[in-house]
């Protein structure tokens, strides 16, 4: 059986993320989700799930302030090579820094900044909140079977920020708002979305399927 845990550490929906993730995992078989603050309990884990709402500082402080947490993800994900998905801020915390009023250090992990959106459009307000398509930059195995493009699925979001990355091929999906913004990044056992894919209806659920099946 499959472990998939959900980080708790003060900052996320994890109602919402455990009841999306567990009918997938009930979909593909073989899995169980579970939500906890313990890093014993991500040794044991074969898949991990990084949530996140608010403000980059205040989420990596609590993330910092869960005793040995950092410190087991890196064993995990980075030495280990499982896989990994971060969401939202989850996904923004794993940028080199964060600068969000202040420049606040990251999990280093996906080279780039997290910086504020500038859509070109004054009519455009930010917070960026609704529902857009994706154009995707390049494949990947945890966007089978999601339609890209004007007439593609929609995913939801609802950020001020996103993760301008350093290296063009990190960035694998942009999504439109005056201008191209980052919505997923990736690099061999990483992936990260902006929106919610437990929000995200149909293209959510077949995005959180297909992290329960990838084998990076």
């Amino acid at each position: 059986m499959s472990l998939v845990t959900i980080i708790d550490y003060g900052a996320g929906n994890l109602h919402s993320a455990a009841k999306a993730f567990q009918r997938m995992a009930d979909e593909v078989g073989d899995s169980t989700v579970e939500v906890t603050a313990d890093p014993e309990r991500v040794r044991l884990a074969d898949r991990i799930m990084l949530p996140g709402v608010g403000a980059f500082a205040d989420c990596k402080a609590g993330l910092d302030a869960v005793p040995g947490m950092v410190e087991m993800l890196e064993e995990k994900v980075i030495r280990g090579g499982t896989p990994f998905l971060g969401v939202c801020v989850g996904m923004q915390l794993m940028a080199t820094e964060g600068r969000e009023k202040a420049v606040t250090p990251g999990l280093g992990w996906i080279s780039g900044a997290v910086e504020r959106i500038r859509p070109n459009a004054p009519d455009l307000k930010i917070p960026h909140m609704g529902w857009n398509t994706l154009s995707f930059t390049r494949p990947h195995k945890l966007f089978e079977g999601i339609p890209d493009g004007p007439d593609g699925l929609h995913a939801y979001f609802v950020h001020s920020y996103h993760l301008v990355t350093d290296d063009p091929s990190t960035c694998v999906a942009t999504t439109e708002y005056g201008g191209p913004v980052t919505a997923c990044v990736a690099r061999d056992n990483l992936f990260g979305a902006q929106f919610h894919p437990e929000k995200s209806q149909t293209l959510g659920l077949r995005l959180i399927g297909n992290f329960l099946r990838w084998t990076p």
